[in-house]
């Protein structure tokens, strides 16, 4: 098989979440583990720093791992989902997995895989752990795909645990309180190994803290120095100090100050706690070059400047709620039109996501190219239904309804591009595939 034919077939043999959703879903550690024996535990050879949270998780991701990148080690970054290339769920120091490789680690697995017939996620995971092994990585930074407790990566014993927050989302998987999805996340604890969490809730703080009294990693109580759990949102790093300023950063949304410090006080525990050297100066430089060192794309990402094309990943509650502000602020201090290029897929809370976004806006509503998109026909009606005042108010743009449906991201883009001004702001999000699409529409 070549390349294309490698990816078709472990997208067909190995049905993909982010293609069929839940059908995807396979929790449990039996098959990940089996899948490690058979590559000789290359888990068990990584020296790791472990990664999950309901959002944020990839750019906190990147963020410490382009620090690490900046002190002169080789990175292993393996994230989820890609946007535009498979290959970028596996990297080294910023360089994606060449395809090659791809190739070779199916053909000479193939049968074992055809045996065990793991999901789509458990393959690249165990792809990427082989690769980062066969290269010799100096350390992986590893993103938990869905969860944690269940999730295949939780079976690293890691440097160091990171959780960057809680919210609603995958609830058919991981429960409907926050506290019941930070039982989940906070699976990824281990014993006596320490753990940043990264923002709060009275709902989940409790639960943290359990878990870290099971794990051995509380000690006599927060205010002690046996303590090995920080939560990077109230006191910052090691409880009795003041939070150091973090560097400024190459990522511009403005709730990417909350993943900053979360990877901030997380590379300041890897240098003073596991013995990892790090220097200011490394840290400095991988914030200011995340994108440039690590390849990270598609959080509040520019695109255009006139008119100010936007896009951002951001796909439920927790994710949107800071894109709105955002995007509100923008249209503050900005006489002209907000036209947003708006489509999801149908597991996520719809409502609750339409409800926080701006009305003062054109709306393109769209689907992308997944068997998982929310019809941009369903979303209209939802959002006209949450919004029956603003339908009547919203402007008319170039004769063109305020609210319309497209059946492809393309012709949404075009679309908004047609009616907007020079001076006039084009947001693009609402889904990982939306944004991936548009990515491959500029490239």
């Amino acid at each position: 098989m070549n390349y294309q034919q490698t990816i078709d077939y472990l997208y067909a043999s190995q049905p993909a979440f982010h293609l069929v959703g839940a059908s995807a879903y396979k929790p449990g550690l039996d098959n990940t583990y089996r899948l490690m024996a058979h590559l000789g535990n290359p888990h068990e050879q990584l020296r790791a720093v472990h990664v999950a949270g309901t959002n944020g998780k990839g750019s906190t991701s990147h963020l410490i791992a382009a620090a690490l990148q900046a002190q002169g080690y080789k990175v292993g970054l393996f994230t989820s989902p890609h946007l535009v290339d498979f290959r970028e769920r596996i990297r080294i120091s910023g360089e994606m997995i060449p395809e090659e490789t791809v190739v070779q680690f199916v053909a000479d697995n193939h049968a074992f895989l055809e045996e065990v017939r793991p999901s789509f996620f458990e393959t690249i995971m165990a792809m990427a752990f082989w690769y980062f092994v066969e290269q010799q990585v100096d350390i992986a930074v590893v993103e938990v795909g869905l969860g944690g407790r269940l999730d295949s990566t939780n079976i690293l014993i890691p440097l160091l645990s990171v959780i960057t927050n809680i919210g609603i989302d995958h609830t058919e998987f991981l429960g409907e309180t926050l506290a019941q999805i930070a039982e989940e996340k906070a699976g990824i604890i281990k014993p006596n190994i320490p753990c940043v969490v990264g923002e709060t809730h009275p709902e989940t703080q409790e639960v943290f803290l359990s878990r870290a009294r099971v794990c051995n990693i509380l000690g006599d109580g927060l205010e002690t120095t046996d303590c090995r759990l920080w939560f990077a949102d109230q006191c910052g790093y090691m409880r009795k100090r003041r939070m150091k300023e973090v560097p400024a950063c190459q990522l511009k949304g403005s709730y990417q100050e909350k993943n900053q410090q979360t990877a901030f006080v997380a590379l300041q525990i890897l240098r003073n706690i596991c013995g990892v050297e790090l220097s200011k100066e490394a840290i400095a430089k991988g914030f200011a070059e995340v994108c440039t060192l690590t390849g990270l794309r598609g959080r509040w990402e520019v695109l255009s400047q006139k008119p100010l094309t936007i896009c951002d990943t951001g796909h439920n509650g927790h994710g949107i709620r800071y894109v709105a502000e955002q995007l509100s602020n923008l249209l503050a201090s900005s006489p002209h039109r907000l036209h947003i290029i708006f489509g999801m897929v149908n597991d996520k809370d719809i409502d609750t996501v339409l409800a926080l976004l701006p009305t003062e806006a054109v709306y393109y509503f769209t689907q992308p190219a997944t068997s998982r998109a929310l019809p941009a026909e369903e979303l209209c009606r939802r959002w006209q239904a949450l919004h029956p005042i603003a339908n009547t108010q919203l402007p008319i743009a170039n004769r063109q309804s305020s609210i319309s449906a497209f059946s492809t991201v393309r012709e949404a883009l075009t679309a908004a591009q047609e009616a907007a001004s020079a001076d006039d702001i084009i947001f693009i999000g609402g889904s990982n595939y939306v944004v991936g699409e548009l990515l491959r529409i500029y490239s």
